[in-house]
This record gives C-alpha cells, structure tokens and sequence, in this order.
C-alpha cells in the first residue's frame, strides 16, 4: 500500500504561525525558525493535502478559502493534542487566559482573586500574548480577553462590558491639561497604532477630519514609549489608564469615541473543562462592579 505524504503538528502549528501573522518572515520568528525553513513546511503541507492554503501573490499573504476552512481544523487539532500532553501530566492542567493587553482592566484584579478561592485546585494562568486573538487561535491559550469583535468562524464570543475610549498623550502636552478632549482635537496630531492587536483605527474620525500622519507600533509597550518620547499620540480604553499607569504619559477622556466591547472568547469544540466556570465568574465580576 503506497502511503501519502506525512503530516504532523509542526505542519500545523507553522500553518497557524503563518495564518495569524500573515507574513512567513514574523511567523518564522514567533517559531525561532527560519524563514526558508517555514517556507518548505507550508509548502509540504500543501502538497500531503492537495490544496493551496495560502495566496502569496501580494505580501501580506492572505488565507484560501481551503485556508480558512482548514485554519479551524488545525487549530482544534492542535488544541486537542495540547490538552492530551498537558492531561497526562497533571489531572488539573491550569486555565491559560489570555489577552493582548491591559487583561480585564479595573476587573483583572477580583477575577483572579475570586478565581484562586473558588477553584483552588484549578492555577488560572494570565498570559500576554501580542497577536489579534491573543495566541487562541493558534492554541497557546484556553480561552481570551479580546478587545473588539474577532470575526473568526472558530470562536465563540460573549460580551462582558464596555470601557469608555481616552487619549493618550505626553504629559507635557497642552492638551494634556484638558479636562476632557474630542476626536477632532487629534486630527492635528500623529497617530500611534498598535497594528498587531490595537482596536484604534483611522476610521474612528469622520473622513473629512481624519488625521494624515500615524506610527505603527507592535504592542503596548512600544506604544507607551512613542507617546512619553512626544513622538505621537494614541487613543485606547480606560483599561489602560488602570493597568498602563506611565509617569511620562497622561490620559483625558474622549467624549465622542465610542467604547470598546470587550469579550471572553474561546475556540469550538472541545476544551479546558473549566471555560464555562470562567465565563460565568467574568460576567459575575463586571456585572457586580459599580
């Protein structure tokens, strides 16, 4: 019997890689691989499935529509053998919640804290990831704080709350010392955008009044250190102002921004057992906050 050619979850997870980054050279990267290295992995799982998952003809690769459908697939699987290698280990692996930054904000605090007395032999693990579903769809989490709705077919999504949008400026700036500010006070200003994992778009202003001049950053930490150096402005949620305090940038309430929904997400299919008690402590926890 003629056996075709061999699959196994380094072709997976370097799929995922390439799919959530959409670029070989980051994926390549995030791997500690190199990118001839991912090239060659890509293109053998392509040829053991026959079908062409990726679109390489501009360059930001974009998913096939056999891609996309086999981006769910992979990551179940994935996620499937995780769980089995982690289960082996130890009967109560911890939940890894992810989020790209400033976790559940105000909330982060009394969740974790109600979680360790409610499920102490259950370690909930708080992990950032910088990439759009915080590492969920390429399986290095159980479940995700995402900012934003992720229009994914794999993830299933629930609301938890709203935060309210703020500038965020260098605390030397005129504008600093407002005691409140509108979208249009920026449109003067460079823009800093967290391109990876922000939900700040130019398309927060009217196409008339938006700003001309913007600097992509890849995380907070980079987008921080733009605004305290006087290099650009930026605009995020009052998570941040909790979690990001910085002594060089300053944060003012934007009155006509619209707030951000922030949701707890997690993949279809099977899962860490304890996702629905986490769901519903999240919801517990923003519903009883003042």
């Amino acid at each position: 019997m003629t056996r075709g050619p061999f699959v196994d979850m380094r072709h997976l997870r370097c799929f995922l890689a390439v799919a959530d980054e959409g670029n070989v050279t980051r994926a390549a990267a995030r791997l500690g691989l190199t990118q001839p290295a991912v090239s060659r992995t890509l293109a053998a799982l392509e040829d053991a499935l026959g079908v062409r998952l990726v679109d390489r003809s501009t360059h930001h690769l974009e998913l096939t529509p056999e891609g996309r459908s086999f981006r769910e697939k992979a990551a179940v699987a994935v996620a499937a053998f995780e769980d089995a290698l982690a289960s082996a280990h130890t009967p109560h692996r911890p939940l890894r919640l992810g989020h790209a930054w400033s976790a559940a904000g105000a909330y982060t605090t009394p969740l974790l804290r109600r979680w360790r007395q409610a499920h102490p032999d259950v370690p909930l693990e708080l992990l950032r990831i910088d990439d759009r579903t915080a590492g969920l769809t390429r399986g290095a989490v159980d479940v995700a704080l995402l900012r934003g709705p992720a229009d994914l077919p794999d993830l299933v999504t629930r609301l938890l709350h709203r935060e309210p949008r703020v500038a965020a400026l260098p605390c030397d700036s005129p504008l600093a010392r407002r005691p409140e500010l509108a979208l249009a006070d920026l449109r003067d200003e460079v823009i800093a955008l967290n391109t990876v994992s922000g939900t700040t778009t130019l398309d927060l202003w009217p196409p008339a009044a938006r700003p001309t001049r913007t600097l992509p950053v890849a995380n907070t930490d980079d987008w921080l250190a733009a605004i305290a150096a006087d290099q650009a402005v930026g605009i995020t949620s009052t998570a941040t102002v909790s979690l990001h305090p910085h002594p060089g940038v300053a944060y003012v309430p934007l009155t006509d921004a619209p707030a951000v929904q922030v949701f707890l997400a997690h993949r279809k299919g099977p899962g860490h057992p304890s996702i629905p008690d986490l769901i519903e402590m999240a919801a517990a926890v923003t519903a009883d906050a003042p």
